[in-house]
C-alpha cells in the first residue's frame, strides 16, 4: 500500500507545500490566491452549505452518466450491429467533440429551462463520447476466431453478440466509463455556470464574483473529490465486472 501510493502522496504534500508557500508571499492578494489552510478554513465554516450544493451537484452527475451509459451503449451497439449507420454516424460522433461546452450549455437552458435538464444533457453529452467510442471498439476487437466458433456452433447472431462480444467488449466500456466519470463533473459544473439556482458550480461562480476566495478554492476541492470518487468507483466495479482482468486473463 505505501509503495503503491506512496509517491502519489509525497507529490501531493509537495504541492500543497508549494501552494502554501506562494500564497504566503507578500507580494500574492489573498484576493487572487487562497492559501491550503484558508480553503480548509472555509470548508470548515461552510461544511453545511457546501454539503448541499455538493449533493445537488452530485445527482445532477450521477443521473446524466446513467443516461450516458445507457445511450452510450446502445449507439455503439447499434452501429457494431449495423455497418451502414456506423459508416454514417462516427464522423458525426467524432465531429460533435469539436463544438465547445461553453457555446452548447446556454443553448441547453434555452431549450430545457433553469431546471435540471440543462444539467442532464450536458453531462450526458460529455460522457457519450467516450462511452461510445470506447465500447464500440471493444466490440469490434473481439477475436475472429470466437466468432466463426459461434457460427460453427448455430448461434444467431444477437446470442453471439450476448456470449462473446458484450462480456469481451467489458474492459472497452470500463476504459471510457473511467474517463467519462471523470469529465462529467466538468459538465455538471459547466450547467449550473449557464444557468442554475444551486450546486457547486453555481456556489463557486458567487463566490468568485463576491470575491470570497477561500470558498471558490473548497469548492474546487470538492468538486476534485468528487470526480476522484466517481473514477475510484468505476473502477471498483471493473474489479467485480471484470475478474479475468484483474487477475490477468486474456479476453
Amino acid at each position: 500500500m505505501v509503495r503503491r501510493f506512496g509517491p502519489s502522496l509525497a507529490l501531493l504534500l509537495a504541492a500543497l507545500g508549494a501552494w502554501q508557500g506562494v500564497a504566503s508571499l507578500a507580494a500574492v492578494d489573498d484576493l487572487t490566491l487562497a492559501s491550503p489552510l484558508e480553503a480548509a478554513g472555509a470548508l470548515r465554516a461552510d461544511w453545511t452549505l457546501l454539503m448541499e450544493n455538493a449533493w445537488i451537484t452530485l445527482v445532477e452527475t450521477l443521473l446524466g452518466l446513467a443516461i450516458a451509459v445507457v445511450g452510450g451503449a446502445l449507439a455503439a451497439v447499434a452501429m457494431h450491429l449495423v455497418r451502414p449507420l456506423r459508416d454514417a454516424a462516427y464522423p458525426l460522433l467524432v465531429a460533435s467533440q469539436a463544438i465547445p461546452l461553453v457555446v452548447l450549455a446556454p443553448l441547453f437552458v434555452l431549450a430545457f429551462d433553469y431546471g435540471i435538464g440543462p444539467k442532464l444533457a450536458i453531462v450526458a453529452l460529455i460522457c457519450f463520447f467516450p462511452i461510445t467510442v470506447n465500447l464500440l471498439d471493444g466490440l469490434r476487437s473481439v477475436e475472429p476466431e470466437l466468432i466463426k466458433l459461434m457460427r460453427s456452433l448455430g448461434a444467431s447472431r444477437l446470442m453471439t453478440l450476448r456470449k462473446v462480444e458484450l462480456p469481451a467488449s467489458l474492459p472497452s466500456l470500463f476504459s471510457g466509463l473511467r474517463v467519462a466519470a471523470s469529465v462529467s463533473v466538468i459538465g455538471a459544473v459547466f450547467g449550473e455556470w449557464a444557468g442554475a439556482e444551486a450546486g457547486l458550480g453555481r456556489l463557486v461562480l458567487l463566490g468568485n464574483n463576491q470575491l470570497q476566495t477561500p470558498r471558490v478554492y473548497a469548492g474546487v476541492v470538492l468538486l476534485t473529490v468528487m470526480a476522484l470518487a466517481l473514477f475510484a468507483a468505476v473502477s471498483l466495479a471493473e474489479r467485480a465486472a471484470v475478474p479475468w482482468k484483474r487477475h490477468g486473463g486474456a479476453t
